[in-house]
């Protein structure tokens, strides 16, 4: 890879309400807006790229699996944050009446792979998981 800084990535997303998911990420989860025209609008996801463009009828369809005791939404995105800065998001989206999927918690205390987690769905149904690990070495660990 160039030096051109940390990677990033570029995700873009179907939603079939523009407005109601454009006020979610902006307003219920605090993303800067960026460029937008009549059918898309991005996001700064904590320093990378996401797009939600409105395709009619589309709605996301999550299955689960079970996670350390959590029925876990499948498919999912996210991103992994800081300790402070998910506690901080967490603490916003209780104060804005956040609906999750799985609450604010820690998953495999004391193991290997400790992390701080959190699911929602966005209004068009796409499931967003938030985590931070105890330890940013154990990312990958076995």
């Amino acid at each position: 890879m160039s030096g051109h800084g940390h990677p990033r990535f570029h995700l873009a997303l179907s939603v079939d309400d523009l407005n109601a998911c454009r006020r979610f990420y902006g307003d219920v989860l605090g993303l800067p807006e960026g460029r937008s025209a009549e059918d898309w609008v991005d996001f700064d996801l904590f320093g990378h790229q996401l797009v939600i463009h409105r395709v009619n009828g589309h709605r996301g369809v999550a299955g689960t699996n079970p996670v350390d005791g959590d029925a876990v939404p499948v498919p999912h995105f996210g991103v992994l944050l800081d300790q402070e800065v998910w506690t901080a998001l967490a603490e916003r989206l209780v104060d804005h009446g956040a609906e999750f999927v799985i609450d604010p918690t820690t998953r495999f205390a004391g193991e290997t792979g400790e992390q701080s987690t959190m699911f929602l769905l966005d209004p068009a149904g796409n499931a967003l998981e938030f985590k931070s690990f105890a330890n940013d070495d154990q990312v990958f660990a076995t």
